[in-house]
């Protein structure tokens, strides 16, 4: 039997505040169809960012989170400071770096600086 990856399910208060956001990070648009309380973006082939409305808030750091890469890693960070993201750590570890930050409802995600 064979499975796949379709989707990441990211939770909040604000479905329409955080896939906008995320759909602005990623550069792709909110898929048709979305409401007040369920989103999509589609990142890649057959895969997809889905949001949905919870009734409670974040409490505790996420157990998933998505990473995201760029070459242009300082630019990039300005980018997401504006689009809304909290910056929460950098790291420096065996020649990687990263950065942590919180999405607009407090989800984590890490920036990953990459060459070329």
């Amino acid at each position: 039997m064979a499975t796949s990856l379709i989707a990441i399910s990211v939770d909040g208060s604000d479905i329409t505040k955080l896939a906008q956001f995320w759909s602005e990070v990623l550069q792709q648009p909110v898929s048709p169809g979305a409401t007040d309380s369920s989103a999509a973006i589609t990142v890649g082939e057959g895969l997809r960012l889905m949001f949905h409305r919870v009734p409670e808030g974040k409490i505790v750091k996420n157990r998933v989170h998505p990473d995201i890469a760029t070459a242009e890693y300082d630019a990039e960070t300005e980018r997401l400071i504006k689009l809304g993201a909290t910056q929460l750590n950098e790291i420096e570890q065996g020649g990687n770096r990263w950065r942590t930050f919180a999405d607009p409802e407090g989800n984590e995600f890490d920036l990953v600086a990459t060459t070329g």
